[in-house]
């Protein structure tokens, strides 16, 4: 079924390229499968000036799930999952060492229904969160979402979406249920194509106004531009932010944007083999070139 989507989606994959990827950090990932089907994975990453490991393993057996994690500080937190105890239901236990008592065991039973043009989401988690749930509906021509959180406050969100494929307008807002009052209102509309995806989002009660817009030079988008432009009405601010996307080969790809502040940020990905790729990303201030760049490194190896 086509719809205009969700509300969130509206200027997303604009969003997306200016911002997906791009990270100073130091990161390298490990995967492997055995042949009993334990999926191992190492991560290492270097935030700043501090360091972080971690190794996980997930292991399936029929409709059980059980997932062992322990990091650099020696924490172990342990997931149990079970699917399919009743029919659209997922049961998770979660537990961490060594600090485990009862007041520290996380369960969550989360039911989750397709229906035709609704999807409707139910999660229980205890002691942390008593309640939170998560309904969307989609038709045709409109898609209503709607998401109730108890802590750390009752709270709701509301979001609607009307319009065509091509077309949408949408609108978002938040009630506090503590305070009586509706807040953060959004609204936007979207149009999308082939080869453009255009929005205009309005937050902040209308005194922030975002226009994103992206274009694909040809069918297979490898070549692709973006922009977006940022006005705040209360301050007379603009903040403006370009960017490109070039897909060299079916291995290569190479992103870049830049803003009225100098801030040049440019990213290389490299698949060097299936499913494992190289990151190698930058970040550089054109208002002042005698400061060192930041780098930022990803690698992720499957086997």
């Amino acid at each position: 079924m086509r719809s205009p989507g969700l509300f969130s989606d509206i200027g997303k994959k604009a969003k997306d390229l200016l911002t997906k990827d791009y990270t100073c950090d130091r990161e390298v990932t490990l995967s492997t499968v055995t042949a009993s089907g334990v999926c191992l994975t190492s991560t290492a990453v270097k935030k700043g000036g501090l360091y972080s490991l971690d190794i996980s393993s997930v292991y399936q057996h029929k409709n059980a799930l059980i997932g062992f994690k322990v990091d650099a500080e020696s924490n172990v937190s342990t997931t149990f999952n079970v699917l399919g105890v009743l029919p659209s239901t997922k049961l998770a236990i979660s537990v961490k060492l060594p600090d485990c008592n009862a007041s520290k065991i996380s369960t969550a039973f989360i039911i989750s229904e397709a229906l035709p043009y609704r999807k409707l989401v139910v999660s229980v988690k205890l002691p942390d969160d008593p309640l939170k749930l998560k309904l969307q509906y989609f038709h045709e021509n409109a898609t209503f979402a709607t998401v109730v959180r108890m802590k750390p406050s009752p709270m709701i969100e509301f979001s609607a979406t009307v319009g065509t494929e091509g077309v949408a307008f949408g609108a978002e807002c938040r009630y506090d249920a503590a305070r009586g009052k509706f807040r953060n209102y959004r609204a936007a509309i979207g149009m999308t194509s082939k080869y453009y995806h255009a929005a205009l989002i309005m937050a902040d009660k209308g005194d922030t106004i975002k226009v994103y817009g992206l274009y694909h030079f040809d069918k297979k988008q490898k070549v692709s531009a973006v922009v977006e432009l940022t006005r705040k009405l209360s301050k007379k601010e603009n903040t403006l932010t370009v960017g490109g996307l070039y897909t060299v080969d079916a291995q290569t790809t190479v992103k870049a944007r830049l803003n009225d502040s100098g801030s040049l940020a440019a990213l290389l990905r490299l698949q060097v083999k299936p499913k494992s790729h190289l990151m190698i990303s930058g970040e550089f201030d054109m208002k002042a070139l005698d400061k060192p760049p930041k780098i930022g490194l990803a690698l992720a190896l499957v086997s």
